[in-house]
């Protein structure tokens, strides 16, 4: 993974050669932003970068036996961990990163380093009651590996993607490397969701945040990927939202099936509060806490972008809304209903319940809470 080989992001490819140049590697950085704005292909194409070793033109040479190993994910002195679970676990049975390794090099590799926690989980096959976790044997193995001398390269990197899966015992257990690291030892976390880590991480970590793409980089490369109409392709670009991921389903015209029906299950929800169904609001509930929990995250999302553009809808901004087809046909009538009156409370609810999921609460208590908390808060105003 080269520098080259990712969509924009121009400014902070420059900052993190900058770095390797001028030997201000920072031990333990923290990559913050989504999978479609490049986060994890950027970690990655940092490590490549730091380790090859005829580094020319701002990049990685792509062609030394560093370079390919890493591209692979598979170098020596490159570690991975990663969210990880399986259906029919025993009892008491460790779930390891690195039994699960040759599935996510070949996800990496057909995304381009573009990976979703939602695309990696539906390879795992999680089904709708499991989500993937670090847990803290995982991080007695993080520490375990790190003891080590590097093999072939100078620095020995220990890249964690969604640490936010951490469970509190794994994150306590790396808080002392992440302090006092060994020699020539850099720990990279790529994180959606920062919010959720411990304080005591975010403290000892330097942030590296990976904004969204900018529009007219989309624009080009949804010209590239086959949108001749420079009209369209515009369009297309403003829609995606800064997320090459969702440009690439738009272009496709293939859409998002959960999308889809986060966008249904938001609609009902929405029409149930307005007409005070208490009771079909307590069956929507029973319906979303038997999703899989990352839909449930992606439906709170998805719930809060809708709110938010609804609320540009009721204040005159509909000029630089992200919204079209059926989402902005729903929005745009159910704009009176969102105003300065009650998007913050909305949006702090959504928040709360995202929290609780992600802190394994019960959904049915959570999402029933929720859909009453919302239903007292939709009216015209």
């Amino acid at each position: 993974m080269q520098f080259k080989d990712i969509i924009g992001q121009e400014e902070l490819k420059r900052h993190l050669v900058r770095s390797v140049d001028t030997g201000r590697v920072s031990h333990a950085q923290l990559f913050t932003g989504t999978a479609g704005a490049g986060a994890l292909a950027l970690a990655v194409a940092y490590v490549q970068y730091l380790c090859c070793r005829h580094r020319r033109d701002g990049d990685s040479c792509g062609e030394c036996p560093d370079c390919r190993q890493i591209a692979a994910l598979a170098h020596p002195d490159l570690h991975l961990v990663f969210p990880v679970n399986k259906q029919g676990k025993k009892a008491g049975e460790a779930m390891h990163s690195d039994a699960f390794l040759p599935a996510f090099r070949s996800l990496f590799e057909e995304r381009g380093g573009y990976v979703t926690p939602r695309a990696w989980y539906e390879r795992l096959d999680l089904g709708k009651t499991l989500k993937g976790m670090i847990s803290a044997r995982e991080a007695d193995e993080i520490i375990r590996k790190l003891s080590f001398k590097s093999f072939e390269s100078d620095y020995k990197t220990m890249l964690v993607w969604l640490p936010e899966a951490m469970n509190e015992e794994a994150a306590n257990k790396i808080l002392k490397i992440l302090e006092e690291p060994w020699e020539k030892t850099l720990f990279l976390l790529v994180s959606e969701q920062p919010s959720l880590l411990l304080p005591t991480i975010l403290s000892r970590t330097q942030e590296v945040a990976v904004k969204r793409i900018e529009p007219a980089v989309l624009e080009a490369e949804a010209q590239r990927l086959g949108v001749s109409d420079p009209l369209q392709a515009r369009n297309l670009a403003r829609l995606a939202g800064g997320d090459l991921v969702e440009l690439q389903h738009l272009v496709a015209g293939s859409g998002d099936p959960v999308r889809k029906e986060n966008f249904d299950l938001f609609c009902r929800l929405m029409r149930l509060s307005y007409n005070d169904r208490h009771l079909e609001l307590i069956g929507w509930a029973e319906e979303v806490a038997a999703l899989a929990r990352e839909q449930q995250r992606s439906l709170l999302l998805d719930a809060a972008r809708l709110l938010r553009e609804s609320f540009m809808l009721h204040a005159g901004m509909g000029e630089i809304s992200c919204l079209w087809g059926e989402e902005l046909a729903f929005c745009s009538k159910f704009a009176p209903f969102v105003g300065t009156e009650n998007i913050e409370p909305l949006i702090a609810e959504i928040e709360a319940a995202r929290m609780q999921i992600a802190q394994n609460g019960s959904p049915i208590i959570v999402f029933t809470h929720f859909a009453l908390a919302v239903s007292k808060m939709i009216k015209h105003l």
